[in-house]
């Protein structure tokens, strides 16, 4: 029987595999294989031959007769389907396996994450002491605890990396860090599982003194005191009485020392940037502190063979303005250089603590003497290293004013004689000076004034007309731009230009002219005397006048063009500092005024201004009050 090509069907194939992977193979996809084995017997017997085949792998499906059985069809179109079944079941079968695999690996991690969970916490602890037999002391919840010393490079690997306070990431601490002081964990039996990131936290205390050289005694906030040991890092740093230290109080360790401690929140340590050629007009004044302060550190084998002792303190006084501060500041810049250039090295100088007065007082009972001892502590230790040291207090009076004078809130009673046990004490001031600036020096207590403590008293006065031109001088040099005006009248030389102009304006600031009459004062006595504004000069006051020059010749350089300082920009300057001090001596009480201006002698009880009135005209009088009682 020929069979037709174009009747003939494609090769049912191979049977699917079976599904592999670990999952199990489902119910359907057996069933659909039993279905497939018995519609081969069927369709075996229906048509006499194994054309279908049995085995696992079939045949190619031999053609179809025409006419033949059409239940054969059927049955192999059942055959076709089912192959597409059990296409979709290995599909399917295969996405469950791949679930599984994944809900396993998702079980693991919690697993783990569980255990870890169910971990018992860990505990802080701080190294105390390290024994010689491996073993170490923690103080762990305020307890003392003897351990066995850890090995350090088995915790330090990279599984135990750990977060600082700030989040960040910190690697395992090796074994070195293990020290006096080093945070720790610890576990339920108390055993050291990890060395944590260095502690930067706790209560702020500060040194009295250092017991020895592991050990400080030191005063916490509610001036309890105890000792402290200092943990390894703090060492080998120089501790001093006044700094501030980081405390762990649990385990009475010093952590850390704070970079502002409290005496440098008090003083001020620095080389001013003054010398001898920014003061002038006080020559006289200049050699004598540099006598007193220059001469007993550069000469001590004279002084030693003199059997004569250096002086203990100065005091400069006078009216405000005129260069008490600038005298003190040049005086330690000097006496740097002096140290420098004596020692040969340049990184040695000597020391101007710069007392702040007004953070000097404190409102609790005490407190400004402690500081006033801790200011003199850190003095005495600067000094040690054989570095003179300069303690300027400026304002003197407002900190040690006489006492019982019932000025002020009687504070003084305490803190003077706070200061004459610093100067006159058990603990010599050796290499240290004490340099005072007041205007109101009546003021100061008498004990602090006498021989043996204040030795030294320099009056510094308002300067006269040779002293004014010294100033101006430093203040207006040939550097300076020039009105050429002013070059031209002297054939282009600077020098001789400035020169005419200082000349100028010392003339007229030292003028009888009635417009220079600035007040009348009338005594106890009833006499009066009429005052100029020349006794009221200050180098102060000089350099508000060259400033006020310059900065009119700088608006003319704008508006019109014209550049250069000229003589009349100066004058014009005198007027206005002349104009703008006319209301400066309005107080209630004229005799105060008056000693703080330096005028001295019998009380004054009036004071008129003279300033824009006429021959005839009547001032403008200052009310007055009672004087008070002066030293």
């Amino acid at each position: 029987m020929a069979a037709a090509s174009d009747d003939r069907r494609p090769s049912a194939g191979p049977d699917p595999e079976p599904p592999t992977g670990d999952g199990e193979i489902p119910d359907e996809f057996e069933a659909v294989l039993a279905e497939l084995e018995r519609l081969r017997a069927r369709v075996a017997t229906e048509h006499g031959d194994d054309t279908f085949g049995s085995g696992g792998d079939s045949p190619a499906v031999t053609a179809i007769p025409a006419g033949s059985d059409p239940r054969v069809a059927a049955l192999q179109g059942q055959v076709r389907e089912l192959r597409v079944r059990l296409q979709a079941s290995r599909d399917h079968a295969g996405q469950l396996t791949t679930t599984l695999r994944a809900a396993r690996e998702q079980l693991v991690e919690l697993r783990d994450e569980v255990e870890r969970l169910s971990d018992m916490p860990q505990r802080y602890g701080r190294v105390v002491a390290i024994h010689d037999d491996d073993t170490v002391t923690l103080v762990v919840e305020g307890r003392q605890l003897r351990v066995p010393a850890p090995d350090l490079r088995a915790l330090a690997t990279s599984d135990d990396d750990m977060a600082n306070d700030q989040g960040d990431t910190v690697e395992a601490t090796g074994p070195a860090t293990l020290v006096v002081g080093s945070e720790v964990l610890v576990n339920e039996q108390s055993n050291i599982v990890g060395v944590a990131e260095w502690h930067d936290r706790g209560e702020l205390v500060t040194v009295v003194e250092t017991v020895d050289e592991h050990r400080v005694l030191v005063t916490g906030q509610a001036d309890e005191e105890r000792i402290v040991t200092l943990s390894a890092p703090l060492r080998d740093q120089p501790i001093r009485g006044g700094d501030t230290l980081l405390v762990d109080l649990r385990g009475n360790l010093a952590l850390d020392r704070i970079v502002r401690p409290e005496v440098e929140r008090l003083v001020l340590e620095e080389v001013p940037d003054v010398t001898y050629e920014d003061i002038g007009g006080l020559a006289d004044q200049v050699e004598a502190i540099r006598d007193a302060v220059e001469l007993p550190y550069l000469h001590p084998d004279l002084f030693a063979e003199h059997d004569l002792k250096p002086p203990k303190g100065v005091l400069l006084y006078g009216p405000p303005g005129c260069g008490k501060t600038m005298i003190a500041k040049a005086v330690a810049r000097s006496l740097a250089q002096r140290v420098s250039e004596r020692t040969g090295r340049p990184d040695v100088h000597s020391h101007f603590l710069n007392v702040k007065g007004p953070e000097l007082l404190n409102k609790y009972v005490g407190e400004t003497e402690r500081q006033l001892r801790m200011i003199f502590q850190r003095a005495r230790d600067k000094a040690s290293g054989g570095q003179p040291v300069i303690v300027f207090f400026d304002e003197m009076e407002s900190l040690f004013r006489t006492r019982g004078s019932g000025v002020s809130s009687d504070m003084e009673t305490t803190i003077v004689p706070q200061l004459l046990a610093e100067i006159d004490g058990v603990e010599a001031l050796t290499d240290v000076l004490i340099i005072g600036a007041s205007n109101r020096e009546d003021l100061i207590d008498p004990a602090i004034l006498r021989p043996g403590r204040l030795d030294v008293k320099i009056k510094v006065s308002r300067p006269d007309a040779t002293a004014a031109r010294e100033i101006f001088g430093i203040y207006l040099h040939a550097k300076l731009p020039l009105a050429w005006e002013e070059l031209a009248r002297h054939d282009g030389d600077a020098m001789a230009t400035v020169s005419d102009m200082v000349d100028a304006v010392v003339d007229e600031m030292y003028s009888d002219d009635p417009r220079n009459r600035f007040l009348e004062v009338t005594y106890a006595s009833g006499d009066k005397d009429e005052l100029y504004f020349r006794d009221f000069n200050s180098g102060a006051m000089i350099s508000n006048i060259v400033d006020r020059a310059k900065k009119s010749a700088i608006k003319r350089f704008l508006d019109t063009g014209d550049k250069g300082l000229a003589t009349e920009d100066l004058l014009v300057a005198i007027r206005d500092e002349f104009r703008e001090n006319e209301d400066l001596p309005n107080t209630t009480n004229p005799d105060d005024w008056a000693r703080i201006s330096a005028l001295k002698g019998e009380r004054i009880v009036y004071v008129r201004t003279l300033t824009g009135e006429d021959v005839q005209g009547g001032g403008k009088r200052i009310e007055t009050m009672s004087p008070g009682q002066y030293l």
